[in-house]
């Protein structure tokens, strides 16, 4: 891992590999840049891939509190790491970031943007957010509740069945996933209600493809209002591919995009 500082002085570490053009993933929820790591070695065949840690998230650190635009000036260090400008991919809510951080003064450092289902909830397209959904996960949070603050992220937030996530909880990669936990307030933040923000993100100008695997309906629509707002969207679907997609079937529409 490399680093790099951020404009608050947080350390932020990174993988760089491939060569080519420069091309930034941000992911990480519940988890680091190795959600990312397969993706980034099918892309390195044709791209410098920067692969980093969010801050709070691995080897990365983390200056309280907890900041949305802190977020974006470590996208932005990256960039500058990366030569100043570079494509951008972001993956569900980081997607969300990746457009916020566009339409915070970004943009004109992306040479293009791509979005994996930004997971906005649209009025009727599915459940709201709990109102004190944050609040839930702080209590829990300070009673080192972690495993149930996984499940209230992964019913209330993701809508996965409640008896499937209760099931879940006796999978292998469980403990993992609660060492991540406390990164779920951070992420609270970041989302907010998950409200689609019209205003800002009409503001992004770079070339942007809204990406969906077409078999989450609400997500799809979601993808579908994104695509409306942006003023230079592409829209593509993916088809048959869950949330969770998979690595082999992104790359080459990644590929093809940037490289369009």
């Amino acid at each position: 891992m490399q680093h790099v500082t951020s404009k608050d002085g947080t350390v932020i570490a990174f993988e760089k590999i491939g060569q080519g053009p420069a091309l930034i993933l941000v992911g990480g929820v519940l988890g680091d840049h190795s959600q990312q790591a397969g993706l980034a070695r099918l892309l390195a065949e044709h791209f410098t891939v920067y692969n980093f840690d969010r801050r709070g998230h691995g080897e990365s650190g983390f200056t309280p509190p907890y900041v949305v635009e802190r977020e974006g000036e470590d996208l932005d260090a990256i960039i500058s790491e990366a030569g100043g400008s570079a494509f951008v991919y972001g993956t569900s809510a980081l997607g969300m970031l990746s457009l916020e951080a566009a339409a915070r003064g970004l943009a004109p450092r992306m040479k293009k943007l791509a979005v994996w289902e930004p997971p906005y909830f649209l009025e009727g397209a599915r459940p709201p957010l709990p109102q004190d959904y944050r609040e839930q996960l702080e209590k829990m949070l300070a009673e080192d509740r972690r495993g149930d603050m996984i499940e209230l992220w992964m019913t209330k937030a993701v809508g996965m069945p409640a008896e499937f996530v209760a099931q879940m909880r006796h999978a292998p990669f469980w403990p993992a996933q609660e060492v991540f936990a406390h990164t779920l307030v951070y992420d609270a933040i970041l989302t907010g209600d998950f409200s689609l923000p019209i205003e800002r993100v009409a503001t992004v100008t770079v070339e942007t493809l809204v990406i969906d695997g077409g078999t989450t309906p609400w997500i799809s629509k979601a993808a579908d209002a994104v695509a409306r707002v942006l003023p230079h969207a592409q829209r593509s679907t993916i088809a048959g591919q869950p949330h969770n997609v998979a690595d082999e079937a992104m790359a080459p529409v990644l590929l093809e995009f940037f490289q369009g």
